[in-house]
């Protein structure tokens, strides 16, 4: 599966999120939405992007953008990953892998040397016409939502 490609509209999607959101893409519709996939709740690479899309919030929000974290994680484990760092946007649970199959970020990873299915940790964004503008895959954390942020500035 090769998953949507840049330059191409984005199929509607629902997921749940946390404070109670039912998350559809459709509505959306005007607004850049960035969507960042990471591996799990509460490990330190992916604390630390949340709280670098916290860090720099208010600037995505002038700049007609919303944000969404999505993991595998249960709805449970995001409402105390979010409450814990204060998270100002919504984490979405994708438990049956529908956005991560539809984004392609489902990967063989190593861990411990064993070889398992994980989510790469990969940030999309999709434009006000819903079309997926960017994408960044295998994303390193440090510096990158700063690069996101610099993207957004220029569409």
């Amino acid at each position: 599966m090769s998953g949507i490609k840049v330059g191409s509209k984005v199929q509607n999607f629902s997921l749940e999120g946390t404070s109670n959101l039912q998350f559809n893409l459709n509505e959306f519709t005007g607004k850049n939405i960035i969507i960042y996939f990471y591996p799990k709740d509460s490990t330190p690479g992916c604390t630390n992007e949340g709280i670098d899309f916290k860090d720099l919030y208010e600037s995505f929000k002038n700049l007609n953008t919303e944000i969404f974290g999505v993991s595998r994680d249960s709805l449970k484990s995001h409402e105390n990953f979010k409450a814990k760092y204060n998270f100002p946007f919504e984490l979405l649970s994708d438990p049956d892998e529908e956005a991560c199959k539809l984004f392609d970020v489902i990967k063989m990873k190593n861990m411990y040397g064993k070889q398992v299915r994980g989510i790469e940790r990969s940030t999309f964004i999709i434009n006000a016409q819903g079309e997926l503008i960017q994408e960044w895959r295998g994303v390193k954390v440090n510096g990158h939502v700063v690069e996101v942020l610099d993207f957004i500035k220029n569409i």
